[in-house]
């Protein structure tokens, strides 16, 4: 079972799937975890406020990540 979303971008709409095997796909396609991943996230994005929010570019990298993966998932 997995929840699928239809988002547009750029005027095109495009299925978002998340489901139990986004973690091993993640893996395999960036050798990378997605739960520290989202956690270094959380601890960056902070309590919500746009002012104390600490985003790097690794930090916008492994949103892409997360979002490409659950774009491609087939």
């Amino acid at each position: 079972m997995s929840i699928v979303r239809k988002i547009g971008i750029d005027g095109q709409d495009v299925l978002f799937k998340a489901s139990a095997a986004i973690p091993r796909i993640y893996r395999l396609k960036f050798q990378r975890d997605i739960y520290k991943d989202l956690r270094i996230l959380e601890k960056s994005i902070g309590e919500g406020d746009e002012e104390n929010s600490n985003l790097d570019l690794f930090s916008l990298e492994m949103f892409e990540n997360i979002a490409y993966t659950m774009a491609k998932h087939p």
